[in-house]
C-alpha cells in the first residue's frame, strides 16, 4: 500500500500542480489533502477546483484546516470594514469572495480521517492534531505531549500538516508524519513538500519529498490575482513568507495584534513598522523596488549595494 499526504497548499496552484504531477507518477493507492488548501495565498478557487477534480477522478480525500475555518467564518459574520478585527482577517474575506461566497465545499471537509492498513491497523489523519486544527506537532514537541496530540487508542500511523515544517518520528509505537507544506514551507527550504508512506515487509516507511516548481510564477500570482492589493496589508507579509520560506505572520501577531485591536496603531502602520525592523521583509521590499526601476537604474543601485557590501 502507498499513501501520499500533502498539506498547507495555501492557494498556491503552481506548487499544487507540480506536487500532483509527482504524485500521479508515483501512483499511490490513496491521496489525502490534510487541510489548509485555501487562504493565505492568491489562487484559492483554482486550488479548490483542482482538488475537487482529483476527488472525482482519482479519489483524493480532504481534511479541514484552520484556514478553511477562517474562511467559513466570513459566511456567518457581518462585515465591518473599519473594524480592526476585519482588517486583520481581510485576506480570508478576499478568499471568501474569490470562492463566490460559497463555503459549502469547505464545510463538508471532515476534521479526521481513518484509513485501514493492509494488516487492519489504523492510519489516522487530521490537520494539526487531535487537540484541534491549531495545535500542531513540531520537532521540539516533548514526548509526553504526544499521546494527547495523537489521540487514543494510539494508531500505528498518524499524519498531519499545519506547522509547515516536515517531520518523521516514531514514538510509542506510532509513526508520526508531518507532511510539511506544499505551497508555503517554513523550514527555509522553498521547495514544495509532501509525504510518501509505503507499507513494506509488514511495516510502514515514510519519506518527505521536496520539489522545485515555478516559484516566480507563484509570486507573480500575488499581483496578477489582485491579492496583493486587495487582501490587506498582511498579504505583503504572506508574499515574504513565500519568498523566504519563513513565517512572518506569527511574529507580526505576537508584536502587533493587541495594539491593532486596541486602536493604538493601524494595520498599515504596523506592517510598515514590522517590515522596517524585519530583515526578510526589508529584503523583499528592496527587491520589489529595484525590480520596478529601469535597467540603467537597476545596475546603478546594484553596483552601490555591492560597493557597500565590500566596505
Amino acid at each position: 500500500m502507498k499513501l501520499a499526504v500533502l498539506s498547507d497548499i495555501h492557494s498556491n496552484i503552481i506548487a499544487l500542480r507540480e506536487v500532483a504531477g509527482h504524485i500521479d507518477a508515483w501512483k499511490p493507492d490513496q491521496v489525502v489533502v490534510a487541510g489548509d488548501l485555501v487562504n493565505r495565498g492568491p489562487r484559492p478557487l483554482e486550488c479548490l477546483r483542482f482538488v475537487q477534480e482529483k476527488q472525482k477522478t482519482c479519489g483524493w480525500l480532504t481534511l479541514i484546516g484552520n484556514h478553511e475555518e477562517y474562511v467559513i467564518k466570513n459566511a456567518h459574520l457581518r462585515v465591518m470594514e473599519n473594524d480592526p478585527r476585519f482588517e486583520i482577517h481581510r485576506s480570508s474575506y478576499w478568499t471568501y469572495q474569490k470562492l463566490n461566497n460559497d463555503v459549502s465545499p469547505l464545510e463538508a471537509m471532515p476534521y479526521k480521517l481513518s484509513l485501514s492498513a493492509p494488516d487492519g491497523g489504523e492510519i489516522r489523519l487530521t490537520h494539526a492534531s487531535m487537540r484541534g486544527t491549531r495545535v500542531g506537532i513540531y520537532w521540539h514537541t516533548p514526548d509526553e505531549a504526544y499521546p494527547e496530540l495523537i489521540g487514543k487508542p494510539q494508531p500505528p500511523v498518524f499524519c498531519v500538516g499545519h506547522t509547515h515544517i516536515p517531520l518523521i518520528r516514531r514514538i510509542n509505537g506510532t509513526l508520526v508524519v508531518n507532511a510539511g507544506a506544499t505551497g508555503l514551507p517554513f523550514d527555509g527550504d522553498r521547495r514544495a513538500s509532501y509525504a510518501q508512506l509505503t507499507w513494506r515487509a509488514g511495516r510502514w516507511e515514510a519519506k518527505i519529498i521536496r520539489l522545485n516548481y515555478a516559484r516566480q510564477q507563484a509570486e507573480r500570482d500575488f499581483e496578477d490575482s489582485g491579492f496583493l492589493d486587495e487582501g490587506g496589508p498582511l498579504a505583503r507579509l504572506m508574499l515574504v513568507e513565500l519568498r523566504t520560506a519563513h513565517s512572518q505572520l506569527y511574529q507580526w501577531t505576537a508584536r502587533y495584534e493587541k495594539a491593532v485591536l486596541a486602536g493604538g496603531i493601524s494595520m498599515e502602520q504596523s506592517v510598515q513598522e514590522f517590515s522596517a525592523s524585519n530583515r526578510d521583509s526589508r529584503l523583499y521590499a528592496m527587491g520589489r523596488f529595484i525590480s520596478r526601476l529601469p535597467m540603467p537604474a537597476r545596475r546603478f543601485v546594484a553596483s552601490r549595494l555591492v560597493a557597500r557590501a565590500k566596505k
